[in-house]
């Protein structure tokens, strides 16, 4: 029954081929739309570690002065994770979680050894030995550091496939010597492609959101000794010794830590807030208030997905609906004009529910029209979007996941467009349309 209801759909559709193509030109133009933003949407918006991200968190203390008067929700909302350097060493040295890692971002001049090739700066993060177990960062050469390296200030560095594919040509480049900064640096390790989107730990660092991802990694106290720059730096004082951060009173470097439930998380929040008192008795802190985020709540605090992202795509959906009224009109139309055909199918036996599922029938093949139509329209917004100067242009692609969503999505919104029209089709009196044949 279902093929016999197909061929009077495209009996149908090629009597009224004007009315079927303005349908699905209109359906094809709103699922292309909300497709688009649909697609921007879960790309900023996206579970960075899906497989540990609940398991992820950043503690929040509050570093400000005794004359602050911010509200901690709105501190933290700024700030996030970042406290001093004294702070971040003592909850890392604490040891009170499965995994903790230190860090701060650093752009970083790497002085190439081939002839011929010339010094760049590169994006860099200054971290501790935990950073690329607690956030799987997979090697395809060597390993990370360890935690006395980090206690010796090692002078090792871990590169990104990238890098090392630039420099050595994807060789093995495990102990081989990199110049970064004017130092040397002897390669201990070599990640698989790893850039979590978005870039999560460096929401509150001044970093980049999106893109491919860092290509240094070197050990914290190691970059300090160097004098590594930092890319954020918020102090309290108007007379700080920049050349000495790890004792100034500037909140500079972010805290993550990983715990493996939430009996941990609660343990963990309760000694945060003895840390905190512990350190407003003792002078170094002054405001009480603490936070733990897990990875998601944080990136949420943090506002990374742009608002006018969401309101784009709030407008889409309803581009979308627009488009929907607009084709329960011409299914309307096109169910008035055949009156009398619906009047000799009734005539003939045919069952209310038999006509309802045959306009439903044209309903879903307009859906599917327009769902082909409106990958179209997607790709071609997509390849607008990544003409864009955004950082996270690059990424805008469609996947299986929004492939598939644009036919669900499709289909949906020709069924509700088809609704009234089919059931105007199915209460269309036989008898009067008889008389007019």
């Amino acid at each position: 029954m279902f093929g016999y209801y197909l061929d009077l759909a495209l009996r149908s559709f090629k009597r009224n081929r004007v009315l079927t193509a303005l349908m699905v030109l209109a359906l094809g133009l709103g699922i292309g739309a909300s497709i688009t933003t649909l697609t921007v949407l879960k790309l900023l918006s996206g579970d960075p570690l899906p497989q540990k991200s609940a398991r992820i968190f950043a503690p929040e203390i509050d570093p400000l002065t005794a004359a602050s008067t911010t509200p901690a929700e709105k501190l933290f909302q700024r700030w996030g994770n970042l406290m001093t350097y004294t702070d971040a060493m003592n909850l890392l040295h604490a040891r009170k979680a499965e995994r903790q890692a230190v860090m701060a971002l650093a752009s970083s001049k790497v002085t190439p050894q081939t002839p011929g090739q010339h010094p760049f700066f590169s994006d860099g993060v200054v971290t501790t030995s935990d950073f690329f177990t607690m956030f799987d960062a997979s090697f395809q050469y060597g390993s990370g550091w360890s935690a006395e390296d980090d206690e010796n200030r090692a002078h090792v560095v871990v590169i990104a496939g990238f890098l090392n594919d630039k420099l050595f040509g994807g060789a093995n480049s495990v102990g081989r010597i990199l110049r970064v900064n004017d130092h040397d640096y002897r390669i201990v390790g070599v990640l698989k492609p790893w850039a979590p989107q978005p870039r999560f730990y460096a929401a509150n660092l001044g970093g980049r959101g999106y893109g491919n991802g860092d290509a240094l990694f070197m050990p914290l106290q190691a970059a300090i000794a160097d004098k590594v720059n930092t890319q954020t730096v918020n102090c309290f004082d108007s007379d700080v010794d920049i050349d000495h951060l790890e004792t100034a009173p500037c909140a500079w470097v972010s805290t993550w830590v990983e715990l493996a439930n939430a009996s941990d998380a609660n343990a963990y929040k309760t000694f945060l807030s003895n840390y905190v008192a512990q350190q407003i008795s003792l002078g170094r802190l002054h405001h009480p208030e603490v936070a733990l985020p897990n990875m998601m709540d944080f990136l949420a605090q943090q506002r990374v997905v742009p608002d006018d992202a969401r309101m784009q795509t709030n407008l889409a959906f309803g581009f979308l609906l627009i488009c929907v009224v607009n084709t329960v009109g011409l299914l309307l139309a096109k169910c008035l004009r055949r009156s009398r055909e619906i009047g000799v199918r009734r005539a003939l036996g045919a069952t209310r529910a038999a006509v309802f599922t045959q306009f439903m029938v044209e309903s879903g093949m307009v859906g599917i029209a327009g769902g082909v139509l409106g990958l179209v329209f997607a790709e071609l917004g997509l390849w607008a979007i990544r003409q864009q100067p955004a950082e996270y242009a690059s990424l805008a692609h469609l996947d299986v996941s929004m492939f598939i969503a644009t036919f669900v999505i499709a289909l949906i919104a020709s069924l509700i467009a088809g609704l009234l029209p089919a059931w105007r089709a199915c209460v269309v009196a036989p008898a009067p349309q008889l008389k007019s044949v």
